[in-house]
C-alpha cells in the first residue's frame, strides 16, 4: 500500500471533528462491554444452574422473541437516528421527540402482535406459556425506546454516557437473577417480571437524561415531534430495514427452529453456544458502532478508513476465536454436564463468527454512504439460504445442523459484501483483510513499549517495598 493511502487511513484516528478519538472510543466501549460480560455470563449461569436446560431454553426463547420483535418493528429508525444526527446535529431535538412517540406507538403494536401470534399459533413458541410471553411483551415499547435513545447518544458522540446506560441493563439482569432465583427462590415468571420492570424504568431514565442533554446543545432545534423529518428518516431507514430484519432472523431464528423441532432442552444447550458466539461478535460490533457515524459524517467513498479498521479487526477476531476454541471445553464445567454438547456447537459456530465479525465492520462503509440496494439483496439471499438449510436439516440432525448452517450463512454474507467492496472501491484483498508491514511494525512497537512500561512499574513497586 502506498504511503499516501496509509496516511489518509490513519488520519481519522488522530483528528475527526466533530467526533472524539476513534481508538480511545473503541477501547472505552470495549472495556465496558467486557464488564457487561459479567452480567450476561453470570445471569446465564445462574439461570442454567437453577432452572436447567429447559428453563434456560424457555428464557432464551423469550429473549429471542423480544429481540426479533424489536428488529422487525424498528423500521431501520435506530440507524437513521445516527445517520441524520451525524450529518446535522440540529436535528437531535426533534429526533429525540420522534423516538418517544415511535417507541410507544409501534412498540405497543409489536407487543400486541406477539400476543396475538402466541394465541393463534402457540406451537410456534415450543410450549412457552402465554403468561410468560405477555410479561416479556410488556417490555417491548420500553426496549425500543432504549435502543433509539442509545443511537442518539452515539450520534452525539456521548460515548461515556452510552457505555454507562448500555452496561446498566445486563448488570440489572444479573442482580435480578440473584434476587429472584437464589435469594427469593422464585421461578422463571418472577425473574422475567423483574427484568421487565427494571428495564422499563432504566429506559425512562435514559429518555429523561437525553432530553436534558439535547436541551443544553445550542445547535438543537425544537424538541417537539417533527412528522416531516420522521417521514424522511423512515424513507432512509427502510433501506436498512431489509438488512436489519434479515440479519436478525439469521441470528435468532435458528434457536426458535431448534426449540420447535427438538424441544426446549436442546434449544437451551444451543442457546449457551449461541450466547458465547454473540459475545465474540461484541468487539467487532463495538468497532462497527463507532465507525458508522464517522463514515456518515465524512462520506469516504474510497473506503480507506473502513478498510484500515477491517484489517486490524482481522487480527483481533483471529485471536479471540482461537481463545474461544480453547475455552469451549470449559462450558460443561461452568453450566453443568447437561450442556456438554455446547463444546461441539461452539466450535462449529466459530468459523462463521470470525467472518461475520469482519463483515459487520466492513459493511459500515456502505451503511454510512447511503446503503446501495445490493446490500439488502445480499442479506435476502443469505436469509433464504439460512432458513432453507435450517428447515431441511435441523428436524433430523438438531442443534449441530443449526450451528453448521449458521457458519455457512455468515460466510456467505461476508463473501458477498467483501467482493462488492473490492469491486466498488478498487481496494485489493490484502488491503482489506490483513495489516501491512508498517502497521505490523507499529503494533509490535506499541506492544513492546507496553511490556517495557509494565516491567518498569513492577520493578519500581518492588524497590518501593
Amino acid at each position: 500500500m502506498s504511503a499516501p493511502l496509509e496516511t489518509a487511513a490513519a488520519n481519522p484516528l488522530i483528528d475527526e471533528p466533530p467526533f472524539g478519538n476513534f481508538v480511545s472510543g473503541v477501547v472505552l466501549t470495549f472495556s465496558t462491554r467486557l464488564l457487561m460480560l459479567a452480567g450476561v455470563f453470570g445471569s446465564g449461569v445462574i439461570i442454567a444452574r437453577w432452572l436447567g436446560p429447559e428453563g434456560f431454553g424457555t428464557y432464551a426463547v423469550l429473549n429471542v422473541t423480544v429481540a426479533l420483535a424489536l428488529q422487525i418493528g424498528s423500521a431501520g429508525l435506530p440507524s437513521a437516528n445516527t445517520y441524520f444526527i451525524a450529518r446535522d446535529r440540529k436535528t437531535a431535538g426533534p429526533i429525540w421527540a420522534n423516538a418517544i412517540v415511535f417507541a410507544f406507538l409501534i412498540g405497543s403494536l409489536l407487543a400486541a402482535g406477539v400476543l396475538a401470534l402466541a394465541w393463534l399459533q402457540p406451537s410456534m413458541f415450543g410450549g412457552v406459556g402465554s403468561r410468560l410471553l405477555a410479561i416479556a411483551a410488556v417490555s417491548i415499547p420500553f426496549q425500543l425506546l432504549f435502543v433509539l435513545n442509545l443511537n442518539v447518544l452515539l450520534a452525539l458522540d456521548r460515548i461515556r454516557q452510552l457505555n454507562l446506560f448500555d452496561a446498566l441493563l445486563p448488570a440489572l439482569v444479573l442482580v435480578n437473577a440473584v434476587i429472584a432465583l437464589i435469594v427469593l427462590r422464585q421461578q422463571l415468571s418472577f425473574l422475567v417480571s423483574l427484568n421487565t420492570a427494571t428495564g422499563s424504568v432504566l429506559s425512562l431514565v435514559l429518555a429523561i437524561f437525553l432530553g436534558r442533554v439535547i436541551a443544553g446543545i445550542n445547535s438543537a432545534r425544537t424538541m417537539r415531534p417533527d412528522a416531516q423529518l420522521l417521514k424522511a428518516m423512515l424513507a432512509y431507514g427502510v433501506k436498512f430495514y431489509v438488512s436489519i430484519m434479515a440479519g436478525a432472523i439469521i441470528f435468532r431464528a435458528d434457536l426458535l427452529i431448534v426449540n420447535h423441532f427438538r424441544g426446549a432442552a436442546e434449544a437451551g444447550v444451543y442457546g449457551v453456544a449461541s450466547q458465547f458466539s454473540f459475545l465474540l461478535l461484541m468487539l467487532p460490533g463495538v468497532i462497527a458502532t463507532l465507525l458508522f457515524p464517522r463514515v456518515a459524517s465524512s462520506q469516504d467513498e474510497r473506503g480507506q478508513f473502513a478498510a484500515f479498521v477491517t484489517r486490524h479487526t482481522t487480527v483481533l477476531m483471529l485471536v479471540c476465536c482461537l481463545a474461544a476454541g480453547a475455552g469451549a471445553f470449559l462450558l460443561p464445567l461452568i453450566y453443568g454436564s447437561p450442556f456438554a454438547d455446547a463444546i461441539v456447537l461452539l466450535l462449529l459456530l466459530l468459523p462463521g463468527v470470525f467472518l461475520m465479525g469482519l463483515e459487520s465492520v466492513l459493511v459500515q462503509h456502505f451503511t454510512g454512504t447511503g446503503l446501495p440496494p445490493a446490500i439488502p439483496l445480499f442479506w435476502l439471499l443469505t436469509l433464504f439460504v439460512s432458513v432453507t438449510l435450517n428447515l431441511a436439516f435441523v428436524p433430523r440432525f438438531g442443534a449441530r445442523a443449526a450451528a453448521i448452517n449458521s457458519s455457512i450463512s455468515y460466510a456467505l454474507i461476508f463473501a458477498l459484501v467483501l467482493l462488492y467492496f473490492l469491486r466498488t472501491t478498487g481496494n485489493r484483498l490484502r488491503e482489506v483483510l490483513w495489516p501491512n508491514r508498517n502497521e505490523w511494525r507499529t503494533l509490535w512497537s506499541k506492544t513492546r513499549i507496553g511490556r517495557t512500561n509494565l516491567r518498569e512499574d513492577l520493578l519500581s513497586s518492588h524497590r518501593d517495598d
